[in-house]
């Protein structure tokens, strides 16, 4: 099986209307932490903002399900950024370019 390493951007607007979102949004990275290789999150309070960033290295359509489930939460977006080479599982290496 191959894996990507990607980079997930999430923004949560509103922080203080969208608790419930943020609950759920730490459950499904909670679900997904076997795949999740570091996470940094910064509030902006000036602009009642959280930015999220998670990187992981998974299955592309494990990510792709992860990216999907986090960005139909009320007030979160999301974007992803995928590496353009995919790996062997056990990371013998890369395999030839994708994309």
């Amino acid at each position: 099986m191959e894996t990507r390493v990607a980079i997930i951007g999430i923004i949560v607007e509103n922080r203080d209307k969208n608790k419930d979102s943020i609950e759920k949004l730490n459950n499904i990275l909670h679900d997904y932490g076997n795949y999740i290789i570091g996470r940094m999150g910064l509030p902006y309070r000036e602009k009642g903002i959280s930015i999220i960033s998670v990187a992981v290295d998974a299955p592309q359509d494990i990510i792709s399900a992860l990216a999907g489930k986090l960005g139909r939460l009320p007030g979160v977006s999301t974007k992803t950024l995928f590496s353009k080479v995919a790996y062997k599982t056990g990371n013998e290496g890369p395999n030839e370019e994708s994309d």
